[in-house]
């Protein structure tokens, strides 16, 4: 071990954000997400809904008895997602919170999307912005799709009003929790042909007054699941090219900014996949490099980032389908070892810069899984290793990089195992690398009572670990 010197953790030039449960799926913990995919994401992006006016709220209203059996997925008095417990009455002990701080905890911001009652008072509104203040820079998508017409907000109100809506919950949500940056996500330019958006009068304010432009596209998708079959003929599924998608996504940003009066917003794809239902595991896998490839291929500066929906799907809509013997058991699919290269590569992966020489104890700053800061530990390896562990003495709550493989260190972790880096891999001569770490919220929540806690996280790391690196066996082969 040479020295020890400060790493600042930057963004990628177009960050890889990963949707985690759904309607179509239950959430999958960050642990076991790290150990398939070896990097955390910019963000994890959560579904849940709010509408507290309902009697039967805050239950799923899929599990609602007495409530007649859909014919469709969104055939149901409010939005099949679990429930936000927060809110007038309800508290942060529940879910969303506990997934929220998991997330966090891990080196990674929450996008949380829910869909809410687009007559709830102001005090409703004002609530969740309480709930949301300790958990650091948070991306707030409100009532997505919001064009659409599937969705219980669209069916209560008339597409003003989910657009008058979104702006007062705006307003109140960020005077409450400034640190939180909301997502408009509508359908944007749906037809090559047409130069307006749908909707576009109606949500011309919004554009104006939300901080983050969004569009969901799906190169192939079976919207009929659960309920049918996707059949050649039938009508309750589409494909599209992977080309006419970019360029869907494209044209909307260019909208958006002339919408804008031409300032600029960062633009990101809340949404994007293709549906093995339609196009087969292959075919999915190969939809997504394409897309991936496309935007990488044009260095689409206008795009800051995307969101593959999802990690574990009951359906062909995940990086995993669920087991149907078993329910917290998922099927990788071929996109999984896809997207795993994608999200890895130069482009979509958060950079870092080195700076000065420093001594222990360090302060080190979480600020978001774009703006934090670090150390590196400069380390030797004169060859393959076989042994290379971190022991720890303390309580620290730690995300560890090593030659782009990343690791997390729980605060009642002892024992980090970096071996996996080298799986598959072979150093071919002595190789001089750099150990990182950096330290997210221990809780997943930032302290308030500081005067910037409101977007910083504070940890003094008084000690490094002890780097155990052994190049041979315990003990040798024996004939």
């Amino acid at each position: 071990m040479d020295k020890i010197f400060s790493v600042k953790l930057n963004k990628a030039r177009c960050a890889a954000d990963l949707g985690d449960g759904s309607e179509r799926g239950e959430y999958v913990s960050q642990d076991y997400i790290l150990s398939r995919l070896g990097r955390p994401h910019r963000s994890i992006s959560l579904m849940y809904c709010y509408y507290p006016l309902d009697k039967e709220f805050p239950a799923r209203i899929s599990e609602v008895q007495g409530i007649s059996k859909a014919r469709y997925q969104w055939d149901y008095p409010y939005d099949d997602y679990f429930p936000y417990l927060g809110g007038i009455g309800g508290n942060t002990d529940g879910e969303p919170f506990t997934s929220m701080r998991e997330i966090r905890r891990h080196g990674q911001d929450v996008t949380l999307t829910l869909t809410i009652d687009p007559f709830v008072s102001d005090e409703h509104l004002a609530a969740i912005g309480d709930d949301l203040r300790p958990f650091g820079r948070l991306f707030l998508r409100i009532n997505h799709e919001a064009t659409g017409n599937w969705f219980a907000f669209n069916k209560r109100a008339s597409y003003q009003q989910v657009a008058d809506f979104y702006c007062r919950a705006v307003h109140i949500i960020k005077e409450h929790a400034p640190n939180v940056l909301t997502v408009l996500c509508i359908g944007g330019i749906e037809d090559l042909s047409s130069e307006e958006m749908v909707k576009e009068k109606e949500f011309a304010q919004a554009v104006r007054e939300t901080d983050i432009w969004s569009v969901d596209k799906y190169i192939s998708l079976h919207w009929g699941f659960p309920f049918d079959v996707a059949e050649r003929g039938g009508n309750s599924h589409r494909r599209t090219s992977v080309k006419e998608i970019f360029q869907l996504i494209k044209r909307s940003y260019e909208r958006f900014l002339y919408l804008n009066s031409g300032v600029p917003k960062p633009m990101v794809v809340s949404e994007i996949n293709s549906d093995g239902d339609v196009v087969g595991a292959v075919g999915q896998a190969e939809d997504m490099r394409r897309f991936y490839d496309m935007i990488e291929a044009e260095n689409a500066d206008w795009l800051s980032g995307v969101t593959f929906y999802q990690f574990r799907d009951r359906g062909r809509l995940g990086l995993e389908i669920q087991d149907s013997s078993d329910c917290g058991t998922g099927i990788e699919q071929p996109v999984m070892a896809v997207y795993r290269n994608i999200i890895h590569r130069p482009y979509f992966s958060p950079s870092m810069t080195a700076g000065k020489e420093l001594s222990l104890p360090v302060k080190l700053r979480w600020g978001s899984s774009e703006d934090a800061e670090g150390i590196g530990i400069s380390i030797h390896l004169e060859a393959q290793p076989v042994f290379f562990e971190l022991y720890f003495e303390d309580d620290s709550n730690l995300m560890i990089e090593l030659m782009g493989m990343w690791f997390y260190k729980s605060p009642k972790t002892k024992t980090v195992d970096l071996m996996p880096v080298f799986f598959g891999s072979e150093l071919t001569a002595p190789t001089d690398t750099e150990l990182r770490i950096f330290a997210p919220p221990a809780g997943g929540e930032n302290d308030l009572s500081l005067p910037d806690g409101l977007f910083n996280y504070y940890y003094t790391l008084e000690k490094l670990p002890r780097i155990r690196i052994r190049t041979a066996p315990t003990e040798p082969c024996m004939d």
